[in-house]
Protein backbone atom coordinates (compact mmCIF):
# COMPACT_ATOMS: atom_id res chain seq x y z
CA UNK A 1 0.00 0.00 0.00
CA UNK A 2 1.34 3.44 -0.90
CA UNK A 3 1.99 6.20 1.62
CA UNK A 4 1.00 9.74 0.63
CA UNK A 5 0.45 13.17 2.15
CA UNK A 6 -2.78 15.17 2.05
CA UNK A 7 -2.17 18.92 2.13
CA UNK A 8 -4.49 21.47 3.77
CA UNK A 9 -4.58 25.25 3.67
CA UNK A 10 -4.93 27.52 6.74
CA UNK A 11 -8.71 26.95 6.74
CA UNK A 12 -8.33 23.16 6.79
CA UNK A 13 -9.45 22.82 3.18
CA UNK A 14 -7.77 20.03 1.23
CA UNK A 15 -5.43 21.29 -1.48
CA UNK A 16 -4.97 19.56 -4.84
CA UNK A 17 -1.75 21.42 -5.58
CA UNK A 18 0.97 20.55 -4.77
CA UNK A 19 0.36 16.89 -5.58
CA UNK A 20 1.76 14.35 -3.15
CA UNK A 21 4.08 11.62 -4.30
CA UNK A 22 3.56 7.95 -3.49
CA UNK A 23 6.13 6.49 -1.11
CA UNK A 24 6.87 2.79 -0.53
CA UNK A 25 7.24 3.18 3.26
CA UNK A 26 6.16 5.48 6.07
CA UNK A 27 9.77 6.43 6.81
CA UNK A 28 10.27 7.54 3.20
CA UNK A 29 7.16 9.75 3.34
CA UNK A 30 8.21 11.27 6.68
CA UNK A 31 11.75 11.90 5.49
CA UNK A 32 10.45 13.64 2.37
CA UNK A 33 8.09 15.96 4.26
CA UNK A 34 10.90 16.69 6.73
CA UNK A 35 13.01 17.98 3.86
CA UNK A 36 10.26 19.66 1.84
CA UNK A 37 8.14 21.36 4.51
CA UNK A 38 9.63 24.86 3.96
CA UNK A 39 8.74 24.74 0.25
CA UNK A 40 5.31 23.33 1.01
CA UNK A 41 4.64 26.09 3.55
CA UNK A 42 5.76 28.69 1.02
CA UNK A 43 3.28 27.19 -1.47
CA UNK A 44 0.44 27.79 1.02
CA UNK A 45 0.28 24.39 2.71
CA UNK A 46 -0.54 24.93 6.39
CA UNK A 47 -0.85 21.28 7.49
CA UNK A 48 -0.24 17.75 6.27
CA UNK A 49 -1.94 14.43 6.98
CA UNK A 50 -0.17 11.12 6.37
CA UNK A 51 -2.21 8.47 4.57
CA UNK A 52 -1.59 4.76 4.02
CA UNK A 53 -3.86 4.13 1.08
CA UNK A 54 -7.15 5.68 2.19
CA UNK A 55 -6.44 5.33 5.93
CA UNK A 56 -5.38 8.42 7.90
CA UNK A 57 -2.30 7.51 9.93
CA UNK A 58 -1.88 10.89 11.65
CA UNK A 59 -2.49 14.56 11.17
CA UNK A 60 -3.25 17.18 10.43
CA UNK A 61 0.23 18.26 11.45
CA UNK A 62 1.02 21.97 11.22
CA UNK A 63 3.87 23.17 9.04
CA UNK A 64 4.10 26.47 10.92
CA UNK A 65 7.29 26.93 12.94
CA UNK A 66 6.78 26.64 16.70
CA UNK A 67 6.58 29.92 18.56
CA UNK A 68 9.68 30.52 20.68
CA UNK A 69 9.00 30.03 24.36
Amino acid sequence: MAWTWRFSDEHGTAMTDPVSQDFPAQADAESWVGEEWPDLAEAGVAAVTLLEGDREVYGPMSLRPADPA
